[in-house]
């Protein structure tokens, strides 16, 4: 049998498709809990119950939503682009859900282990504007169209900054595979040798970035800036809104685990001597996505030309001031090399 799964392209391709679904599922069963969660922390910061009634404790509501806008009627406006207006809403999910291919869950367990992981991650997360644009355009109308445009331009321009974070962690590293990312960060001082302390400002701007990325509070103008219309997706319902929704929310759990893994050393122990596993990345990946739904709750929204000013003019010089320090801090061994002995080992 085993023979079977590694010597024909039969059983090769059972065994990818395999780990796939091993990945896939888990992810969009997890997305529910995380929407359950996501509503239940916004309800406690306002002092109400949340979602209480489906299920124990509400826990069930997020099933019951999805099963709510996949049988409702779908409806295609008569001058739309029928094939476009269709696969908008495919390109964003499915965008969102490859590129997971690369990234590690434990030591070892990951679907494809690239030694350019990070280029496929930023490359694919580039290409999701183009389901945004697609579904702004085939919708034949002005107001999704406009949306379109200011969530193409807010995606793109955050995209540089986190681009140039990612840099000064390869930098440190010596290298774009994420589980070499996460050994460099292995050390006998626990979380003091991950890269959330030398990389401590641009852990602050990764994460301001990865909010305005995944259009999250308060950077949700595409969807709210007249308060009225919902965006590049006003014209969708049923399933194919739905799948722009989980596409939207399979990128905030990505961003999660990019925070993670380049910044809180992914499956690593915090504490030296416990063993390392999945359930550490987990619970950082929980944190995280707990910061994301706080940030929702207690923030201001930004109006968009604050938005693109943060992005253009402080963001962008800032991350890329950090990339020629850390250039030269690797190379010169500044800090009397406390920050390399962080950061590459020197």
């Amino acid at each position: 049998m085993a023979e079977f799964f590694t010597t024909t392209p039969l059983g090769i391709g059972l065994l990818i498709v395999g780990q796939i679904l091993l990945i896939v599922v888990p992810l969009l069963v997890a997305l529910a809990f995380l929407m359950y969660a996501d509503r239940k922390i916004w309800a406690a910061v306002q002092m109400r119950r949340g979602p209480n009634v489906v299920g124990f404790y509400g826990l069930l509501q997020s099933f019951a939503d999805f099963i709510k806008y996949i049988v409702k009627e779908l409806v295609i406006p008569a001058g739309a682009d029928r094939v476009v207006f269709l696969m908008a809403p495919l390109v964003s999910l499915v965008m969102a859900l490859i590129a997971w291919a690369v990234i590690p869950f434990n030591d070892g367990w990951v679907l494809s282990n690239i030694n350019v992981a990070i280029l496929y991650v930023f490359a694919v997360s580039s290409l999701e504007v183009y389901g945004v644009i697609m579904g702004g355009w085939a919708s034949n109308s002005k107001y999704p169209f406009l949306g379109s445009l200011r969530s193409a331009a807010q995606m793109i321009s955050y995209e540089v900054s986190i681009g140039l974070i990612i840099i000064g962690v390869i930098l440190s590293t010596g290298s774009m595979n994420f589980g070499d990312i996460v050994q460099a960060q292995d050390g006998n001082l626990g979380l003091l040798n991950w890269y959330w302390l030398p990389h401590f400002p641009m852990l602050i701007l990764f994460f301001i970035s990865a909010l305005a990325e995944t259009n999250r509070p308060p950077f949700d103008l595409p969807e709210a800036e007249s308060e009225l219309v919902a965006g590049y997706q006003v014209e969708y319902s049923s399933t194919p809104f739905l799948l722009f929704m989980i596409g939207e929310l399979v990128a905030v759990v990505l961003m999660c685990a990019l925070i993670s893994l380049l910044f809180f050393g992914g499956w690593l122990s915090p504490i030296p001597g416990l063993p390392d596993g999945i359930l550490w990345m987990i619970a950082k990946m929980l944190v995280v996505f707990f910061f994301f739904s706080m940030v929702k709750a207690i923030t201001p929204r930004y109006r968009y030309d604050q938005l693109m000013r943060l992005g253009w003019k402080v963001f962008l010089p800032f991350s890329l001031a950090w990339v020629v320090f850390v250039a030269f801090a690797a190379k010169f061994a500044w800090f009397g090399g406390l920050y390399v002995r962080w950061t590459v080992g020197g």
